[in-house]
């Protein structure tokens, strides 16, 4: 048995984005990810091979989804307490975390 606290151990101020995994088995990972400011650079897209349940604990963020066949993008904003479900392959980036408040994700992959 292991326990924790996803509030716990967030260094202030935050030196760079934290990712640390809480379960990790074959078919699913649970991790929590700490960012302050942090966004995915200009022009690069997430396409992951797992589906993404995330989890807003604390903070706010926005994502930006692109909808190739529609020739779309659409934002996303989260706050605490919101959640969101990324199917496999739909691209997706981290447009702007506050930048003077830790944001605290919790993400599920499988």
């Amino acid at each position: 048995m292991h326990t924790g606290n996803l509030l716990a151990h967030i260094p202030s101020p935050l030196p760079a984005e934290l990712f640390n995994d809480l379960v990790s088995t074959n078919h699913f990972r649970i991790e929590r990810i700490l960012s302050q400011g942090q966004h995915t650079p200009t022009g690069e897209w997430f396409d992951q091979d797992e589906h993404e349940w995330v989890l807003m604990v604390q903070g706010e963020a926005i994502l930006l989804f692109l909808e190739p066949e529609a020739g779309a993008q659409e934002r996303v904003h989260l706050g605490p307490g919101d959640y969101i479900n990324i199917p496999a392959h739909y691209q997706h980036r981290v447009e702007w975390t506050h930048p003077s408040e830790t944001t605290v994700w919790l993400c599920i992959y499988y």
